[in-house]
């Protein structure tokens, strides 16, 4: 039996010893109880049966829990200077044993644990059984669709966590990236030059979307453009930056229009 109130609570005595002044920490249980809403917004609209409605809302209640430690150790969100937080997640919550204080029942171990490992990786590893791999993709969905509101969040409210825009609204895309980009694609990391490269790599998190609804709510909050302001303010630059939301806002619409 999955009891998200109670999972809840017991997700809130977790962070409790975390520095929750630490902006990064506040930032990651905002994130976490909005990806658990996207979640079951995602699993709302799929019309999957109540069982596995709660399993995707207590797997994004769980994704991002090496985070915290993440912070705590490293103080940083990237994985490639400290270590990668699914894998991190997943060692917690199975090696070190805390996944009991979530859920009792062992049954939905296997999916758990394949869902987070897998909601930070390029691609979702082959092999997953079917409710492996729909657990897997709601997550991703979800997760990919609160960091949009993050990035907004970060640049309207001047908090500047994340990068520093004014920075990297200087730089030129890396051609490969924005190759990649130019076809609906996601760039390996290993093609990124600098800042900004990483930076559009977050937004061709569209391209790697599984279901329309996340889309939607980019769609219908601006999120694009939102994310791009900041970007647009170079001449240098700006003609760039405004091709990279004209072709985000394209492959949404056409996404959307096409129903899958």
């Amino acid at each position: 039996m999955i009891n998200i109130e109670k999972a809840s609570k017991a997700f809130s005595e977790y962070v409790k010893p975390y520095d929750i002044n630490n902006t990064k920490i506040e930032l990651k249980v905002k994130h976490t109880f909005k990806t658990v809403e996207a979640a079951k917004k995602i699993a709302e609209d799929l019309k999957l049966n109540e069982e596995q409605k709660l399993l995707a809302e207590l797997i994004s209640l769980l994704h991002d829990i090496g985070r915290f430690e993440q912070v705590k150790i490293y103080n940083t969100f990237k994985d490639r200077d400290s270590i990668d937080h699914a894998n991190l997640g997943v060692k917690i919550l199975f090696e070190d044993g805390i996944i009991r204080d979530f859920i009792k029942d062992t049954k939905y171990d296997a999916i758990i644990y394949k869902a987070i490992n897998n909601h930070n990786k390029f691609k979702i590893e082959k092999g997953l059984n079917s409710e492996e791999l729909l657990q897997a993709r709601i997550v991703r969905d979800a997760d990919k669709t609160d960091i949009f509101r993050v990035f907004v969040e970060d640049i309207e409210k001047n908090n500047n966590v994340l990068y520093n825009y004014k920075e990297i609204s200087k730089q030129i895309i890396s051609p490969k990236v924005m190759e990649n980009f130019e076809k609906y694609e996601q760039a390996d990391r290993n093609e990124f030059n600098k800042g900004i490269d990483d930076y559009i790599n977050i937004i061709s998190f569209i391209f790697d979307y599984n279901y329309i609804t996340g889309l939607k709510i980019i769609k219908e909050k601006n999120y694009i453009e939102r994310i791009m302001q900041p970007l647009c303010i170079y001449k240098e630059t700006k003609e760039q930056m405004q091709e990279i939301i004209k072709i985000a806002n394209t492959y949404i619409k056409e996404r959307i229009e096409k129903g899958s």
